[in-house]
């Protein structure tokens, strides 16, 4: 496994490069960011002390440290005199059926502990379509005692027949860069979100037009964002009244209280971004085109949770941790490269969140962030890749495959001093855990 070991000294002196990437993929334009790096190599497979902090039965519990987490303070003040029966909201689309079940029982580290190796696998968009790759990772995450995030494009929830009811910024009322769903498929999206939540997944927010480029996120005001996400909440909250459907129950979950964050389309548009959802009580934001894999810190407030870059296999190159990001390092703008580089390109793209992962694994322990789409891409082999490294890590001992609502959970509550040591450390830098996190 290759690994960066001379972080600091290198970032010292050599500028990052980013590139903006338009193709045919319904307008999505990633950053793939490649850079020069100096690299060292680590075995891989190293032992991690400590134990899982396990997740919460159906019914959910509180913190194992009895703290409330912000998330559950307001739960708690919204529905303080809740009586424990399913309370519908609003046309019906969504209701309260009590706290999420199968959360992370959140405990503050003890002095001299070792953190735990956090991962997040994500997905933007979050359509079950006829791949029916939503329920199929829903799958693979409950076999392998994962939970993930969902990151839901509100326009995913509106009939093409209602396309109107969209407004986006700077475009045509009733557009967007993506296809509005059919109703089967929202019939199925609306299943498969139902279900992701029960499992204790979180279902964030992607927003709704996923425009890039011109006129997309990084040209909108914060007045355009703040319409953009209102929206997004009302594609959710309203989809009963929106689509017509009479014969199916409430999603089971108050979506005012559940949205903590979310992902902008083509990492674009943050800078304006963070004040709308710093005042609608976001908790974080995964908009970031990147960084290296170091601890999280906020942005006014605001966990920042950026796609990273991690080792490419057998170069001196680093990708940003997304599927997207390799195969457009593999294949360019074609997502129909040559299917006789299937075999390698599968296991690059493997190899290359396994070298990020065990980077942190027997260094830092600095989260890894991992983004993805729904998507076949160069044949399916980004959706393969992806499987083996969830059944690869999630079951190692001291990893904990959470989403990034459950990590916040557990980030707001260690001591700031702790947090700020950890940010210190280089990716590969393991220290000595034993004095590192003890605090005066």
């Amino acid at each position: 496994m290759q690994v960066l070991k001379t972080l600091k000294a290198w970032k010292a002196r050599t500028p990052r490069n980013a590139y903006g990437v338009t193709g045919p993929v319904g307008a999505l334009v990633a950053v793939a960011v490649v850079v020069a790096v100096l690299l060292a190599v680590l075995p891989s497979g190293g032992e991690a002390d400590g134990s899982p902090l396990g997740k919460t039965p159906a019914g959910g519990a509180a913190p194992a440290s009895g703290r409330d987490t912000p998330a559950t303070k307001k739960r708690k003040e919204k529905y303080a005199d809740w009586d424990g029966k399913v309370k519908v909201l609003g046309d019906g689309s969504t209701s309260y059926t009590g706290p999420q079940p199968h959360q992370l029982k959140i405990r503050k580290l003890k002095p001299g502990e070792k953190p735990p190796q956090f991962v997040v696998f994500s997905w933007d968009g979050a359509l079950e379509n006829d791949d029916h790759l939503f329920s199929h990772f829903r799958q693979v995450a409950k076999e392998n005692d994962a939970t993930m995030t969902f990151f839901l494009s509100g326009m995913y929830l509106l009939p093409k027949s209602k396309s109107d009811l969209y407004q986006p910024p700077q475009h045509k009322r009733g557009s967007a860069a993506i296809s509005f769903p059919t109703d089967e498929h929202i019939r199925e999206t609306l299943e498969q979100l139902r279900g992701a939540w029960l499992e204790g997944n979180e279902i964030g927010s992607h927003f709704n037009g996923h425009f890039c480029g011109p006129k997309g996120g990084e040209d909108w005001s914060t007045e355009e964002w703040k319409s953009e996400t209102e929206q997004a909440y009302s594609f959710v909250k309203n989809w009963k009244t929106n689509t017509g459907f009479t014969d199916l129950d409430p999603l089971p979950f108050d979506y005012d209280v559940e949205l903590v964050g979310g992902r902008a389309p083509c990492l674009e548009g943050q800078k304006n971004l963070i004040p709308v959802i710093k005042s609608m009580g976001w908790r974080y934001d995964a908009s970031s085109p990147g960084d290296f894999q170091i601890w999280p810190s906020k942005i006014d407030g605001i966990w920042n949770f950026p796609l990273q870059l991690v080792p490419y296999p057998h170069s001196e190159k680093q990708v940003l941790s997304m599927d997207f990001n390799f195969l457009y390092h593999q294949s360019g703008d074609s997502t129909e490269g040559d299917p006789a580089k299937y075999p390698e390109w599968e296991q690059l793209t493997r190899d290359g969140y396994l070298n990020g992962f065990e980077r942190v694994y027997n260094g830092s322990r600095a989260p890894l962030f991992i983004g993805n789409h729904f998507e076949t891409w160069n044949g399916g082999i980004y959706m393969q890749a992806i499987e083996d490294v969830m059944k690869s890590v999630c079951r190692r001992q001291g990893v904990e495959c959470v989403s990034f609502k459950q990590l916040a959970d557990w980030l707001d509550a260690q001591d700031p001093k702790v947090l700020e040591k950890l940010r210190t450390l280089d990716p590969a830098e393991a220290p000595d855990w034993a004095t590192f996190t003890k605090t005066k």
